[in-house]
């Protein structure tokens, strides 16, 4: 598909954004936005990136997760290299705009996790005796 078969909305007044049916993603000053993958299946929170708008609109194109890398300053697909290709069920925004949920079905071994975990939450912080992280339950 072609990455230009649609504009996203101009972003207008506080009401438009919360309450409106026009799509216009706030992305920041580096012209990201946050993304949060979530399991449709189960509801787990699997790892939180960025998209830019090329990477959105491909996304709603083509129903695969497409991410932009902050560390290597390219666009990438989710599973290309680890075959986890990330299927997208829904998408949805939160009410201003400027972070995109994703319920996805992850393929490949359904590890999202470059550590070669499930979920990149895989530790808990704890406060009691000083602050630490200590390895998740699951």
């Amino acid at each position: 598909m072609n990455s230009n078969a649609f504009e996203f909305a101009l972003r207008g007044a506080k009401a438009e954004i919360e309450e409106g049916q026009g799509f216009a993603p706030k992305f920041d000053a580096d012209g990201l936005i946050v993304c949060i993958a979530q399991e449709a299946s189960t509801g787990e929170i699997l790892m939180v990136a960025y998209m830019n708008a090329q990477a959105l609109k491909l996304t709603l194109e083509t129903g695969v997760a497409h991410y932009w890398s902050r560390s290597r300053n390219e666009l990438w697909r989710k599973g290309d290299t680890s075959g986890q290709v990330q299927t997208v069920v829904e998408a949805r925004t939160d009410c201003d705009q400027d972070a995109i949920l994703l319920k996805i079905v992850a393929g490949g071994d359904g590890k999202a996790c470059h550590t070669g975990r499930k979920s990149c939450f895989y530790r808990r912080i704890e406060i009691a005796g000083g602050v630490r992280l200590v390895m998740a339950d699951k």
